[in-house]
């Protein structure tokens, strides 16, 4: 065998995986109308959100995404930016088989450490298949699952979980790197859009229960290149799931949530047509704890985010071309992102079968004084995103 070819069961999860991402705007569609509007009410579309139920896993809606970013810090002053993600895939041609073998979910993880000084990216993807039912209580620990009632979601050495005081737990075991973080609440739950429910896109339909957890305190150990240190920081949770979450024009999007120094936060975001135009935006502000009134949130109408590009790199691996450098336009005020290292490019073919940037940045006032950090997302310049 080509040394270069994966194994026949890695081959069978990443078919199982492309499908799976390839069919989610087509599967969530029955006979001209999505299938979340033909439920009743109250069981796929618009409703309250309810915790801590929704920490957790909605394996009934088509995909789900857990997003964990930051950035790390040791005593001497090396800086990292980090992210933990967990994605849910909702098999729609597996759903009437009984078998516990069946793949009526399939899981993807990513993770990635961008050492700052460096320019470097360490990136790590994991796909499972899930049957979709929480294991027994007692159960022994199974390889992958991502539980209903609460934030529980794993592949192997891989973990993000939510314990009953709100903190969440986050492992991952990459081989020549690992990461052991808590990530502990300072702000209540932001609610993304309307109480929850966030537009992305011009028909009603093209939203998803969205919300953030801003401005978490993290501690913990980061071993890289052979040594381990203990950090601490600051991060970004977002929980995500939907039935039609993209427009057929939309080739991708570009979002990014800020940590202002304050102690607010920011959240911008737009989807793009093929020639670069926006389809849609949005995003929300909440001001900082001694701000007046203190975290009073605000969410953005499409017309009121602009994304303008100023700088762009190509990358090296794949020849795609990304605007690492933006103005962002926001009622909030008018902004400059600045990636704090251009490759951050995750090659996520063998997993999601996406190319997309997703890196550590500052955001800045256009004199150029720091007000924020966190993370910038660029999905669809290696071709158009497939969900």
């Amino acid at each position: 065998m080509d040394p270069r070819t994966p194994p026949p069961r890695r081959r069978l999860l990443q078919g199982l995986a492309v499908g799976a991402w390839a069919g989610l705007w087509a599967g969530a569609w029955v006979g001209g109308w999505p299938r979340w509007a033909q439920a009743a009410p109250g069981e796929l579309g618009r409703r309250p959100l309810v915790f801590p139920r929704d920490h957790g896993s909605h394996p009934d809606t088509q995909t789900e995404w857990w997003y964990l970013t930051g950035w790390l810090q040791a005593p001497q002053g090396a800086l990292w930016g980090f992210q933990v993600t967990f994605f849910r895939s909702r098999v729609a041609a597996t759903q009437a088989l009984h078998s516990r073998l069946a793949a009526r979910q399939l899981l993807f993880a990513h993770a990635a450490v961008t050492d700052v000084a460096a320019g470097r990216l360490y990136h790590h993807q994991m796909t499972a298949r899930w049957d979709g039912r929480d294991p027994p209580p007692g159960a022994e620990p199974v390889t992958a699952v991502a539980r209903t009632g609460d934030t529980d979601v794993r592949i192997r050495d891989a973990v993000l979980r939510r314990a009953p005081d709100g903190s969440y737990q986050a492992r991952v075991a990459a081989g020549d790197w690992a990461l052991d973080l808590q990530a502990t609440p300072t702000q209540p739950l932001l609610l993304q859009g309307e109480a929850g429910w966030s537009r992305k896109g011009p028909e009603p339909h093209q939203a998803s229960f969205y919300y953030s957890q801003p401005q978490l305190r993290m501690t913990g150990r980061l071993a890289l290149a052979g040594r381990t240190a203990e950090v601490t920081g600051r991060g970004w949770l977002d929980h995500e799931w939907s039935e039609a979450l993209l427009h057929p024009d939309a080739v991708g999007w570009d979002w990014m949530g800020m940590n202002l120094d304050d102690g607010g936060s920011l959240t911008a975001f737009r989807l793009r047509r093929a020639d670069g135009r926006a389809l849609w935006a949005g995003g929300s502000m909440r001001t900082g704890p001694a701000a007046q009134p203190p975290l009073a949130t605000r969410a953005f109408a499409p017309g009121e985010v602009t994304f303008e590009p100023l700088r762009h790199w190509t990358s090296p691996r794949t020849a795609v071309r990304y605007p690492v450098q933006w103005r962002v336009h926001t009622p909030a005020g008018v902004f400059e992102v600045h990636a704090l290292a251009d490759d951050q490019e995750l090659d996520s073919r063998a997993s999601t079968g996406a190319l997309y940037w997703e890196g550590l940045c500052e955001l800045r006032t256009l004199d150029g004084r720091r007000v924020g950090r966190g993370y910038l997302e660029l999905t669809g310049y290696g071709g158009a995103l497939r969900l």
